[in-house]
């Protein structure tokens, strides 16, 4: 057994006073050199200019803590007989994320047009794909498996390798971890929303890997590290905000989110619970602006998202962010409790409390008209 303060307490604070430490560092650095978040557009809710890059201190203090103790340390954690993540899933995490941060950094200083800001997640995807990490298999809710590798196509042959490709199975990865990443992207709008729904994602993912059925020490240590640098970040992100994640923190939480529950087992479930709330916000937000003001969902933005709503009805930014939490820690908790065909019926019940919401605050905005 692993010794459960050693192997998963010290690495939390280290990430966390790392991730605490970098970004005050990053935040001196990002006003010092004016990489500011400047409340110029209609849909921004915040006052005053406010730096950018906190995912810079994240994906540090992440990237460093877990080269560390995959590459370096006898973390026990990595040295057990359940170990899923390997040293090319590493490298590769570590590759896509530096890919998707250095875009960020791009986009906030240069403002980059939304054609551009796409390559970054696209290839970030491909890189960790490349490294092996990928979605085969999923839970059918009804029973059994659904494989996804089971197509299989052959495109070339060389010196008696083949080279195949499972079309349904890196369709599904592709679009899962584009999916987290625009999610978590388009939910950045309040004072620590984000930061905390990824949190507690983390925390879920974490737990899920130490169940007694999965045992998978190797996840929750990095699990672990993702909590303990986002926790970092929060404490300065939280309302009243000195600094944000900016477009790479954003994409970059989403990210590490949709890989850990791919490495976790294929913990995909859990991460659509706790997510569950946001995803749904973001589906509608796409279809309202795809389908009935006919334009595109990804280079218009408004003031029409659940939390702006939410907002404009009387909330405060805190009451509202503790609102998503909530519903992601009631939801994400679900998952240790049900089984198969109940999570399906779990994601319904979160679909009707959405529409019930969304009826309630129409009702009050139409009321006060």
């Amino acid at each position: 057994t692993v010794n459960m303060f050693f192997a998963y307490g010290i690495p939390f604070f280290l990430a966390f006073a790392l991730s605490l430490t970098l970004t005050v560092l990053v935040r001196f650095f990002a006003l010092r050199f004016g990489v500011v978040d400047r409340p110029n557009k209609a849909r921004k809710i915040h006052t005053q200019p406010t730096a950018l890059l906190g995912g810079v201190a994240i994906f540090i203090s992440f990237t460093l803590l877990a080269l560390y103790y995959m590459f370096w340390s006898a973390h026990p954690a990595l040295h057990s007989g359940y170990v899923q993540v390997t040293s090319t899933h590493i490298r590769g995490i570590v590759l896509a994320g530096l890919i998707l941060i250095l875009g960020g950094v791009l986009d906030d200083i240069f403002d980059l047009p939304p054609k551009q800001q796409i390559i970054f997640p696209v290839l970030a995807v491909l890189v960790v794909m490349f490294a092996g990490i990928g979605i085969t298999t999923i839970t059918n809710p009804f029973g059994g498996y659904i494989h996804l590798d089971s197509v299989e196509w052959t495109i070339a042959s060389f010196n008696g390798v083949s080279f195949r490709l499972h079309p349904l199975a890196e369709v599904f990865t592709v679009l899962w971890l584009l999916g987290m990443m625009f999610t978590t992207k388009l939910l950045d709008g309040v004072d620590g929303l984000v930061g905390g729904i990824g949190s507690i994602a983390a925390f879920m993912l974490f737990l899920v890997s130490l169940n007694h059925t999965l045992l998978q020490y190797d996840t929750a240590l990095l699990a672990v590290l993702f909590l303990g640098a986002t926790l970092g970040f929060l404490v300065f992100n939280w309302h009243p905000a000195k600094i944000f994640l900016g477009e790479g923190g954003a994409l970059y939480l989403g990210f590490l989110l949709g890989v850990l529950s791919i490495i976790a087992g294929g913990k995909i479930t859990t991460a659509l619970l706790v997510m569950g709330l946001p995803i749904l916000d973001v589906v509608w937000i796409i279809i309202r602006r795809w389908i009935f003001e006919k334009k595109s969902p990804f280079t218009s933005a408004d003031k029409k998202h659940l939390y702006h709503r939410l907002i404009a009805a009387g909330l405060s930014q805190r009451q509202t962010v503790l609102i998503y939490y909530f519903t992601a820690v009631a939801f994400g908790s679900s998952v240790f409790f049900i089984q198969g065909e109940q999570k399906l019926i779990a994601f319904g019940v979160l679909l009707i409390f959405m529409i019930i919401l969304a009826m309630l605050l129409v009702f009050k905005y139409n009321k006060e008209r």
